[in-house]
């Protein structure tokens, strides 16, 4: 029988995303072994993380202060605005290097299954994001899977009578990849969204 402070310890663990009963396991375990300095510095990043990153109040991204560092960056261009689904989505466009724009970060996309709605979403943040009349252009940068594309029509319907230019994300082969193993529904979107070179 393990102690029950290390069951505790596993069971805290097992409930992260993605972490499963014996990985929480070796992760305690790695944890027992270390330094005590090493587990009371984990301990000290998790409560301030806790306490001081909460979301920018202008696009939802992670922050310390009331604006992100994207939103207070000056050089960024305020007329495009590329939305995506949540902040890793976000730190992935922006490892590119190619976006210059600024970000709206949704926290989610449609899911009636799981009565995930517009309400549940920053929808109603961004539309307020449009009356300041300096947006020119969304980029909606949705996964190109059921409930993305639901969300990207949602928005492309509700923008476009605004009189703004939306864009989506080009979806098709990876760069790489070989025709033969590509799925039908890859391929498809691939001529659909053809470019002329």
């Amino acid at each position: 029988m393990t102690p029950d402070p290390l069951n505790r310890l596993v069971a805290q663990l097992a409930r992260l995303p993605g972490i499963g009963e014996k990985t929480a396991q070796r992760l305690a375990f790695h944890i027992l072994r270390a330094p005590a300095e090493y587990a009371r510095e984990l301990a000290a990043a998790v409560l301030e993380v806790k306490e001081k990153v909460h979301l920018c109040t202008r696009c939802f991204s992670l922050t310390e202060q009331e604006l992100c560092a994207f939103c207070r960056d000056e050089r960024r261009d305020e007329r495009v605005v590329c939305v995506v689904e949540s902040v890793a989505d976000l730190l992935a466009i922006e490892r590119t290097r190619e976006f210059k724009g600024r970000y709206h970060v949704l926290h989610g996309v449609l899911s009636p299954l799981e009565g995930v709605g517009p309400d549940q979403l920053r929808i109603k943040e961004l539309l307020a994001r449009l009356d300041e009349g300096k947006i020119e252009e969304i980029i909606v940068a949705t996964n190109p899977d059921v409930e993305g594309e639901a969300t990207a029509l949602y928005l492309t319907r509700l923008l476009k009578p605004a009189g703004l230019k939306v864009s989506r994300l080009a979806q098709g082969l990876p760069m790489g990849g070989d025709l033969e193993y590509a799925d039908q529904a890859t391929l498809a979107r691939a001529l659909s969204a053809r470019r002329e070179l």
